[in-house]
């Protein structure tokens, strides 16, 4: 029996920041999915990595991800990546998740970095209200920048039932990435890929047994 219904937050309640980095790299005439290939590269110890395990200070990751960037034929600051990472809500999965938040568990685990404002990194202080108002709906988030740890790590998604007093078990776990979903499908949950946010909304109803997706 599904007690819990836990969240990614980038790419699932928001526009996926994937969809950013693909205008930046179609503007400034880059490959495409260029900016995901520099992150790809040594996932545990990258720029990326060290950064939303806030090892590294954002100017510093500035500095790194050129290197690294430039590394691979095409010189990206870090800052104007830091830029493209607040994607916008979508209406209709925030309404699902305050659906969801008064009848079940829910928790939020999300890869963000120290920049922005607040756990979804906005620019601005409208989309900051914005977020913090859903953020809210949420009864446990946990953000790699403040834990040390971060998707796909084992620990975190363990961290968060464990917050939540539920077995992986009887959580539903939704992630935009394949490889964050893995290790929470192989400790039991069910997990959803959401690539279509809509299709994800009736997987979610089919896993909770309430309706969604209107």
């Amino acid at each position: 029996m599904i007690k819990a219904v836990i969240w990614d937050f980038g790419g699932v309640l928001t526009t996926s920041p994937f969809e950013a980095f693909n205008r930046y790299e179609q503007d400034r005439g880059l490959p495409a999915d260029f900016i995901r290939g520099i992150n790809a590269t040594n996932p545990d110890t990258n720029a990326w990595a060290l950064f939303e395990r806030s090892e590294i200070t954002p100017e510093e990751f500035d500095v790194k991800f050129a290197e690294e960037s430039d590394a691979k034929g095409h010189r990206v600051p870090g800052a104007d990546v830091i830029a493209l990472l607040a994607g916008d809500l979508r209406p209709a999965m925030v309404a699902a998740l305050r659906t969801i938040s008064a009848q079940f568990k829910t928790g939020c685990i999300t890869n963000n970095v120290n920049a922005g404002e607040g756990a979804g990194m906005a620019r601005t202080q409208a989309k900051a209200d914005a977020v913090a108002g859903v953020m809210a709906l949420f009864h446990e988030v946990i953000e790699s920048s403040k834990v040390g740890i971060r998707k796909p790590d084992p620990r975190i998604y363990q961290m968060m039932c464990e917050k939540l007093a539920v077995e992986p078990a009887d959580a539903v776990y939704l992630d935009d990435l394949g490889i964050n979903c893995k290790p929470a499908r192989a400790m039991g949950m069910t997990t959803i890929k959401v690539t279509d946010p809509s299709i994800a909304l009736s997987e979610l109803e089919d896993a909770v047994g309430i309706p969604l997706n209107k």
